[in-house]
């Protein structure tokens, strides 16, 4: 059996964090994976702590799978709940980009910065951007929010 490319383990990855599937996220990630929230400060050290705190999640983790994967290989898009627009990298260095739906309703940005080691995922950081109202940060008059079309034509995915 060949082994996966560190593409492929990155996609098994992402698959099993919208899938809610914890047993394949075992399986690519290394037994020490290390998780920051550089927002938070926080660090979370090893795999079993990793599970438990996707196993407590408060109201536990949403479970609206019903979306469908559009897209290339290297452009797609996964919903609802978490949203990925966007997976790059090469090497033992890939980041996923997307958004993350809550139970309140709210829409983060998500930036996952992932290290592998040996062919696992070793490392990630996660970075996530709370919407802000778009009048306060000085840009009126020089921006506009994008139709969907648009936002969708940016990123390779519409004809």
């Amino acid at each position: 059996m060949t082994s996966a490319t560190n593409r492929q383990v990155v996609e098994r990855y992402v698959k099993a964090l919208t899938d809610r599937d914890l047993n394949l996220q075992a399986e690519v990630c290394t037994t020490d994976l290390v998780v920051d929230y550089p927002q938070s400060g926080e660090r979370i050290r090893g795999w079993a702590n990793v599970r438990a705190v996707h196993e407590n999640y408060p109201g536990g983790l949403p479970q609206d799978l019903d979306g469908k994967v559009i897209g290339s290989e290297d452009k797609w898009v996964v919903g609802p709940s978490f949203n990925v627009l966007r997976i790059e990298g090469t090497g033992d260095i890939y980041t996923v980009i997307g958004s993350a739906r809550y139970p309140d309703g709210k829409t983060w940005q998500v930036v996952s910065l992932i290290e592998l080691r040996s062919g696992k995922i070793a490392k990630t950081t996660e970075v996530y951007g709370a919407p802000f109202d778009r009048r306060r940060g000085g840009r009126t008059g020089w921006s506009a929010l994008p139709s969907r079309a648009t936002t969708l034509l940016d990123v390779g995915l519409a004809d």
